[in-house]
């Protein structure tokens, strides 16, 4: 069980750290959290836990495939913002376009025979 919390405390650390740094300069929590700190943690704790190696590199692929549709609500966000949509209508219809995108990148890689 501490071995649960801890990596709950390190997980937590991060995101709030991105956040406060955020507070003081946009552009250095920005390359912070653009660093892949999820993974790179989940790849270590299934190390560790002693995952086989193939199923790290089984998810590091998988990561790789799912993050391109996620770069839309990045590129839709401040778009929307810019137009002087609010906060969380932006963010609501950003995250809706990326579910969307989601959906239809499943359906392409499936079709290339990728397996998710």
């Amino acid at each position: 069980m501490l071995y649960y919390a801890f990596k709950i405390l390190i997980s937590a650390v991060v995101i709030v750290a991105i956040s406060e740094i955020a507070k003081r300069n946009t552009g250095f929590a920005a390359l912070i959290a653009a660093l892949p700190l999820t993974s790179l943690l989940a790849f270590v704790w299934l190390y560790v836990e002693g995952s086989p190696l193939s199923q790290i590199a089984g998810l590091s692929m998988q990561i790789f495939w799912l993050v391109l549709p996620s770069l839309l609500l990045f590129l839709l966000l401040p778009i929307l913002l810019k137009q002087g949509m609010g906060f969380w209508l932006s963010l609501s219809l950003s995250a809706a376009a990326t579910i969307g995108c989601y959906f239809i990148f499943f359906y392409l890689l499936r079709r290339m025979g990728v397996q998710l």
